[in-house]
């Protein structure tokens, strides 16, 4: 069939219905269209050719053209589409390296195989376009939820149809074991929209923790307003959920706005959730006492802190101690998730026990390293003291508060732990000039004669050794693998320096060798108070 022949309005109509039917824009349709006639040309004056096509968007009519470039005459390769200054004078007045050559070619006769292919083109070139058009519609919904029509379902995925495309529901993400049949609608949540070699993929979730949030965003006209904020949310999907939540008006009740009358909105969202208990807790900034809120139902005794290690430990009555776990470690897990800290849960009879361990354990010390009977060293335990540093140095005043001392018993014990601890310092350097530490590291500010035994044991032997120390071999710290926090064990940790403590040394160390320019600090942490700054105003 010639394309002459045909009647030029119908690739016009062709192009509209198409677009029409895939929704995208009728020219990128006829874009397709050009392109495989000139591919169709191709196969009949020759791959080599650049044969182009254009379609005139009013009449319909194709016009097929033979480009060629004028090139350097070293650089002619391709003798059909390309052609020399002395060759283009043939052609065009004054030619010039990179002008084109544009002359007009007959039409072409399109066989069964050329029309194959140039519907294949066009095919390709509309779903592309579909692809790029169902992107960018979904892009910007990442985030937010989506009433969806089940299709099918496989290997346990849930296939949706989302009005323009097809998006998927992973097996994981489903809560619990819901299956669904053709045609059900479902309610879920964007969780990731991705441009992908085969078309973009929209990723949905039912289990997300942002799901439950963007349900009570629906449910809580407050929470929409931002006059109530939610903070954290924490999910067993389909078991159970606790939600951390803040109001900024103070006449409104977080909690209780986010329960509604008679519990009519959290029951809202625990009907989407398939039955899912919800803990709505308040949000404090104090972390001790939001977790004792997270905890709920159960009731704590005492809570320490350690923010360094991001741990903390909750004493609970042995009576509320299965409560404080909940089923299979539900509670204390969910309350983990919500406040992003490792919990340790003991009963009061447990705690009781350690500080009893603890207490024996600074006693013996006392007596040991300063010479005092068991009465004399539970005193000054239980005055606070926990080590010989304290009792050395500590302010003679702080001492005579305790019952029996006088200016001369405190002076005697100060004298006392002062001369052990020497005797230790002497020993350590002993120990670490023997394995082989040199002075640059001994007379380093900082470094106790202990640390730098420790240092030389681990093989930290010079200045320039402690230079080349990470902050957390020295102070130690935490990584997580696999979902589940190891401790890092430090070279000084014993000794109770933190991380920044451990940066300041070290970087030091790195100016004292030369290594690190001053003024380059300077500058950075410019920067970054300019980054802050900056971050602080948007």
């Amino acid at each position: 069939m010639a394309i002459t022949s045909a009647n030029q309005l119908e690739l016009l109509q062709t192009a509209e219905a198409v677009a029409r039917e895939k929704m995208i824009d009728p020219s990128l349709v006829i874009e397709a269209m050009e392109e495989s006639l000139a591919r169709a040309a191709k196969s009949r004056y020759g791959a080599e050719m650049d044969i182009r096509v254009s379609i005139d968007r009013k009449t319909g009519k194709a016009t097929f053209t033979r480009v060629r470039t004028v090139v350097e005459e070293e650089e002619l390769e391709n003798y059909q589409a390309e052609f020399t200054v002395e060759q283009a004078k043939q052609y065009m007045e004054d030619p010039e390296v990179g002008q084109a050559f544009v002359e007009e070619v007959p039409p072409v006769e399109m066989g069964r195989i050329a029309a194959q292919s140039a519907k294949q083109v066009i095919l390709q070139k509309v779903r592309e376009a579909e692809r790029d058009r169902q992107y960018e519609e979904f892009k910007d919904k990442a985030g937010t939820i989506i009433n969806a029509l089940v299709k099918r379902e496989e290997y346990g995925n849930v296939i949706v149809d989302v009005g323009s495309g097809e998006a998927i529901l992973r097996r994981n993400e489903k809560i619990g074991r819901e299956s669904y049949r053709p045609n059900d609608r479902i309610r879920c949540y964007i969780k990731d929209v991705r441009r992908e070699q085969r078309g973009p993929q929209i990723f949905l979730s039912r289990t997300a923790p942002e799901f439950m949030a963007k349900l009570f965003e629906m449910e809580v006209p407050e929470i929409y307003d931002n006059i109530i904020e939610i903070k954290a949310v924490a999910r067993d999907p389909g078991s159970r959920a606790k939600i951390a939540v803040i109001s900024y008006d103070g006449s409104i009740d977080p909690v209780g706005a986010c329960v509604g009358m008679r519990g009519s909105r959290v029951q809202a969202v625990v009907n989407e959730l398939q039955g899912e208990k919800i803990d709505i807790i308040p949000w404090n900034e104090d972390m001790p006492t939001f977790l004792v809120n997270a905890l709920q139902p159960a009731e704590v005794s005492k809570v320490v802190l350690d923010e360094e290690a991001e741990r903390i430990e909750v004493v609970v009555p042995e009576e509320q101690l299965s409560l404080a776990i909940g089923r299979r470690g539900q509670n204390v897990r969910l309350a983990s998730q919500l406040t992003g800290l490792d919990i340790d849960i003991m009963t009061e009879e447990e705690d009781s026990k350690r500080r009893q361990a603890e207490f024996e354990t600074r006693t013996k010390l006392f007596m040991d390293t300063l010479d005092l009977d068991e009465f004399f060293a539970q005193l000054l335990v239980s005055e606070g003291f926990t080590n010989l540093e304290e009792v050395a140095y500590v302010e003679v005043e702080e001492l005579l508060v305790i019952d029996g001392v006088d200016e001369g018993t405190a002076g005697e014990l100060q004298a006392r732990a002062r001369d052990f601890l020497e005797a230790q310092n002497k020993k350590a350097l002993e120990n670490a000039r023997a394995l082989g530490v040199e002075n640059s590291l001994v007379e380093f500010e900082g470094l106790t004669p202990q640390m730098v035994e420790a240092l030389a044991e681990d093989g930290v032997k010079t200045l320039e050794d402690f230079a080349t120390c990470a902050d957390w071999e020295l102070a130690g710290g935490w990584t997580t693998q696999d979902g589940e926090r190891i401790k890092d064990d430090g070279v000084l940790e014993k000794f109770e320096i933190s991380l920044e403590e451990a940066q300041d040394m070290v970087m030091t160390a790195r100016i004292m060798l030369g290594w690190v320019d001053p003024a380059d600090l300077e500058t950075a942490s410019e920067d970054e108070e300019a980054v802050s700054e900056e971050e602080a105003e948007a």
